[in-house]
């Protein structure tokens, strides 16, 4: 018995009328979540980055080289609005971790290019949180793994559509 179950037991015992099936699920999806979140910052914090830094440094470090992207690719890459992009960029120009230049392509743009420092951190980053990963994982087999990635993929799916 986990802490959900315990919840769901109180809930069914003071609204028995309510199905509250669908928080079985989706409250351990959530809790997972919270404990993934703070995990993953000590992961960056090892690479002196924050969990918003990272996003951002790892979406020009998937796209290989030249390590660059607009700033609306970042938008939607980041999940983040266009008011909090300009400032997560000048925040990490000011750290050296990227710089803009124009777009040749567009000389009323600019992108976004990862330095070789921005791209050493993400790297150190990307391998501590890895090794979290595997260890969350652990407990179930390859197999169900794949399961799960399948499931979620199907619940976060609608969420996506663009």
């Amino acid at each position: 018995m986990d802490e959900v179950d315990r919840i769901l037991a109180s809930w069914a015992k003071e609204l028995p009328e309510l199905d509250t099936s669908p928080l079985a699920s989706l409250s351990r999806i959530s809790r997972l979540s919270r404990h993934l979140d703070r995990a993953r910052s000590e992961a960056f914090a090892a690479a002196e980055l924050e969990p918003w830094e990272f996003d951002v440094l790892a979406a020009l470090r998937r796209q290989g080289p030249p390590y660059e992207l607009s700033p609306g690719e970042l938008i939607h890459e980041t999940l983040s609005t266009s008011g909090t992009m300009t400032n997560r960029v000048d925040r990490l120009q000011a750290r050296g971790l990227v710089h803009r230049r124009p777009n040749s392509a567009d000389r009323r743009s600019v992108l976004v290019r990862l330095t070789e420092d921005g791209r050493l951190r993400v790297q150190s980053a990307m391998t501590e949180l890895l090794g979290f990963e595997r260890r969350v994982l652990a407990p179930i087999a390859p197999a169900q793994r794949d399961q799960l990635a399948d499931l979620l993929r199907t619940l976060l799916a609608p969420f996506e559509r663009s």
